[in-house]
């Protein structure tokens, strides 16, 4: 079964908000045996609206369609709607109550705008929307179902889960569709696609294999489409199995978990500490770690040493190191590790020292340069990375290596 999801609104067409519902329905139709096959961003157009419905219907037995429900002139979602499947409106006392109640709650009155979100489509069943005061529409037409959301995340997504998902599955009878990732780290993507060639080509037919690469770390993804779902499962597990065999050292993990919750995990589980200092990165390091509940259990402390005095007055690294080698060197790197690991009394210590761009840099060392350091208990070394051009770039690579490098380190 297909689904379209269609998000509206001026706001995201020129960049001012992010497309964050499309990403949460995916999963939840996903997760119960849909495929979408289009997700579309369109704006607060009446004929946009209707083409991309039009559109829609013609490949999908679902479209969820987000925004354009509040109660302003330019949220023209519902009027469209009613349009389109031919109905009119009614005044809905239920939703009324609601309204006025959680505005009282707030001390807004209730106006002659808030009134018009009562009002509802004739031919729609109404999707209690307990968060907000924006109802849900669900229209069917044809087979197919519509399904009209408001943009509000946290409402729509509680629409998604308490209303839209549980009548879709008592609507259709859904066959499952599995995806499976393993995580692997260590290996450049076009090494890895040679180095599991064969177990590529062994692949049954029903089984898609996806690779998705980030900074030093590929995502392996295995998916099947409307199969028995137990049974796929069980099939995935032995064939990622059998590719434990081919590349054994370089296995991170699986599914959604990043490598800094492979690092929490490991850390927290065999009782050891962290230090970071960070020049280049500027703390980001460090808050990929203090986002995950129960880092206090091991993350001891996090400098930022962006000045040259503070590498040397905080971390100890010698200003004469500096002066020969540069703050950008191999020295610095491995200096600022175990200056951090010195006074935090840490096991593990990580640093970053490098160009961020977008000027800096030198023939000898370009915008992008990198060092990263390491010291644990028994040793302490560095590494050089090519982070990019771009100075978002260039600080988003530097913190994903230097938390690969003490994943590996790690698991030793």
């Amino acid at each position: 079964m297909k689904a379209t999801i269609v998000t509206i609104g001026d706001e995201i067409l020129i960049g001012q908000i992010l497309d964050t519902n499309s990403r949460y329905i995916s999963r939840a139709l996903n997760a119960n045996g849909i495929t979408v096959c289009e997700r579309t961003s369109i704006g607060d157009d009446r004929t946009q609206i209707i083409e991309t419905l039009d559109r829609a219907l013609a490949e999908s037995q679902v479209v969820i369609i987000t925004g354009g429900l509040g109660p302003t002139k330019d949220d023209i979602t519902k009027h469209t709607l009613c349009d389109y499947f031919g109905s009119t409106l009614r005044y809905d006392e239920v939703e009324a109550e609601h309204i006025r109640k959680m505005l009282e709650a707030r001390n807004i009155a209730f106006n002659e705008l808030n009134r018009g979100q009562a009002m509802v489509p004739e031919s729609c069943t109404v999707l209690h929307n307990s968060h907000g005061t924006a109802p849900g529409m669900w229209f069917e037409q044809g087979g197919s179902v519509v399904i009209s959301l408001p943009g509000v995340p946290f409402e729509m997504q509680n629409l998604i889960d308490d209303e839209v998902m549980p009548r879709l599955r008592e609507r259709f009878t859904l066959r499952e569709i599995v995806h499976r990732t393993m995580i692997t780290f260590g290996i450049a993507e076009s090494i890895l696609a040679e180095r599991i060639a064969s177990w590529e080509e062994a692949l049954p037919d029903y089984i898609r294999l996806a690779y998705l690469p980030a900074p030093n770390m590929v995502r392996l993804r295995l998916s099947a489409y409307e199969v028995e779902g137990k049974e796929v499962c069980r099939e995935i597990d032995a064939l990622f199995d059998s590719l434990r065999t081919i590349i054994p050292d370089n296995i991170a993990g699986f599914e959604d978990a990043s490598v800094e919750e492979l690092v929490h995990n490991t850390l927290i589980e065999r009782g050891k500490t962290l230090a970071v200092a960070e020049s280049c990165t500027g703390g980001v390091i460090a808050s990929k770690f203090t986002a995950q509940a129960g880092a206090s259990a091991y993350l001891l402390c996090g400098v930022v040493a962006y000045s040259n005095e503070a590498k040397s007055k905080i971390l100890g690294v010698k200003m004469s190191d500096i002066t020969q080698y540069g703050a950008v060197s191999e020295q610095v790197a491995m200096a600022m590790a175990q200056g951090a690991k010195d006074i935090s009394g840490s096991d593990f210590a990580i640093s970053t020292t490098g160009i961020a761009g977008p000027t800096g840099g030198s023939e000898a060392k370009p915008v992008g340069t990198v060092w990263i350091g390491i010291a644990t208990s028994n040793h302490c070394f560095a590494v050089r990375k090519n982070c990019g051009t771009d100075r978002s770039q260039i600080i988003a690579r530097a913190t994903a290596y230097a938390i690969a490098m003490l994943h590996e380190e790690l698991n030793r």
